[in-house]
């Protein structure tokens, strides 16, 4: 795989372990059929956009031993939805939607806790969605504590650019932004989720142990059909 070769060289020249790292196969708008092809091929995490279009391809699915991440902007009325159809929810950024995850994985009498992420505003983009960053001590704190959640790190989707170079400063300031806050809490949050298609080899380098990649595994995604 292409994609793997890529994360090993990035690795390499940051004299990091490419074991590190977890690709995180971005399947929004790929039906099905693909998502399986490329569990075949040995992608094992998958991430959705939108708990609606989840929902109408994960019965064809079940039978794969995969990692389920929704990586898009999750609505608070959607939230207990979510709750049941993913293991990982990597865009939490406030905490009401926190408190009504944790509340719907109690009520769902599933055993284990739902690993969530906190998504950082990186840039302070109208368009983008995310924590502010000086909000991260008390949210990160309230959140920790929440039973049925567990905060692993934080998640970031900078501006794009043509030169990936450009994205390094964001994804520098969100490792600096997690060491402070695993200082902090006084113990590790061990996930950077930075880097897609266009940039993950510059977001591993400065510490990214997820990458979102789509397009590169892909190809180019069909215009969605379902909303969230």
């Amino acid at each position: 795989m292409q994609v793997q070769t890529r994360i090993f060289a990035a690795a390499r020249r940051a004299g990091r372990s490419a074991e590190e790292i977890t690709l995180i196969g971005v399947s929004k708008t790929h039906p099905a059929e693909a998502i399986r092809e490329a569990y075949e091929a040995g992608l094992r995490h998958f991430g959705e956009n939108r708990v609606q279009e989840w929902e109408g391809k994960q019965g064809g699915l079940q039978d794969l031993s995969a990692t389920w991440h929704l990586i898009g902007h999750l609505q608070s009325n959607k939230a207990a939805r979510a709750a049941k159809l993913f293991h990982a929810i990597d865009s939490v950024d406030d905490f009401a939607l926190a408190q009504r995850l944790d509340r719907a994985r109690r009520e769902s009498g599933v055993t284990g806790k739902t690993r969530v992420l906190i998504e950082v505003h990186i840039a302070e983009e109208e368009t983008k969605t995310g924590a502010d960053a000086k909000e991260l001590p008390s949210l990160a704190e309230k959140i920790a504590a929440l039973p049925m959640l567990e905060l692993a790190g934080l998640m970031c989707i900078p501006p794009f650019a043509e030169n990936a170079e450009d994205a390094r400063p964001h994804f520098r300031r969100l490792r600096e932004l997690r060491d402070e806050l695993a200082k902090q809490l006084g113990r590790p949050l061990p996930v950077l989720s930075m880097g897609m298609s266009h940039d993950f080899e510059v977001a591993i380098e400065e510490g990214a142990t997820e990458v979102r990649v789509g397009t590169a595994l892909f190809g180019t995604r069909e215009a969605a059909i379902v909303g969230q």
